[in-house]
């Protein structure tokens, strides 16, 4: 199978992807470092589907058991906007991008399967003993995400020490970087 036709992510996690780094060229660096920051942009847009759809799950369960008061719908732009933010212990709470990347045609991956467009709709008529299957589900395919989108972070912090090493060391030119743009 060509490089080309191989899923991003089995790329970045092919030991050729960094074998000989240093033989390789500067926009070839950048190249694989622009290619590890759409597939983070990706990877962080499933995470959030994924969270969102847990946490909608979360609350079903706590309604069915009588913890909560209002309907899903009612209840639903309260459970998404406190998926909006994000912060870790000691540290201020961001705001998370919303935005959308260019996603690659729905096909046979796990994620696609986790993330089929009628969840919402049938939440309600779902079994319990299904909703806590599927729960479980969600939960084993966003810690696969998250496992990769680990791996990418490990790639792009190689891919930038090369570059600042080459910057540093001065075999790569930025002039020649702005030029490019």
């Amino acid at each position: 199978m060509s490089q080309s036709n191989r899923r991003r992510i089995d790329r970045v996690q092919d030991e050729d992807f960094f074998a000989e780094l240093d033989a390789v060229s500067d926009n070839e660096v950048r190249d694989r470092r622009m290619m590890c920051d759409d597939l983070d942009l990706e990877l962080s847009y499933y995470r959030r589907m994924l969270h969102g759809r847990m946490d909608l799950i979360s609350f079903e369960m706590r309604r069915r058991a009588g913890e909560e008061e209002q309907s899903l719908i009612e209840a639903l732009p309260r459970i998404l906007a406190e998926g909006a933010y994000t912060s870790s212990p000691g540290l201020p709470s961001r705001p998370i991008s919303f935005e959308i990347p260019d996603l690659p045609r729905q096909g046979r991956r796990i994620v696609d399967k986790a993330l089929d467009g009628d969840f919402i709709a049938r939440l309600h008529s779902v079994e319990d003993a299904e909703l806590g299957e599927t729960q479980r589900f969600l939960q084993e395919v966003e810690a696969e995400v998250s496992r990769h989108r680990r791996i990418v972070h490990g790639a792009l912090d190689s891919l930038q020490e090369e570059l600042t090493r080459r910057y540093r060391e001065g075999s790569a030119d930025a002039d020649e970087l702005l030029a490019s743009e």
